[in-house]
């Protein structure tokens, strides 16, 4: 079964790891990381996340974003900032 997030406005929409590597490979660009190495922290983070939430049928937003900082703060603390500072806040 696929897994849906909550969204902030209250929708849900099917899980797309591509969104998780978008934003992350844009939060590396943004701390000056190189093309690889943002590509390596995208992937390693869209596939962590992926992991974590196969036991999952329905997840909120906000536990999905903790869940990406957790593990960009292991990876690359400064990427972790990035991404935590730089959020959409539409």
């Amino acid at each position: 079964m696929a897994t849906h997030i909550i969204k902030r406005h209250g929708h849900e929409e099917k899980f797309d790891p591509r969104k998780i590597y978008a934003s992350v490979y844009a939060a590396c660009r943004n701390a000056h990381l190189s093309e690889i190495q943002s590509e390596k922290i995208a992937e390693a983070v869209s596939m962590r996340l992926t992991s974590w939430m196969k036991s999952k049928t329905h997840v909120d937003s906000s536990d999905v974003f903790a869940e990406v900082i957790n593990i960009l703060r292991e990876i690359h603390p400064d990427v972790a900032f990035m991404y935590e500072t730089h959020r959409d806040l539409s």
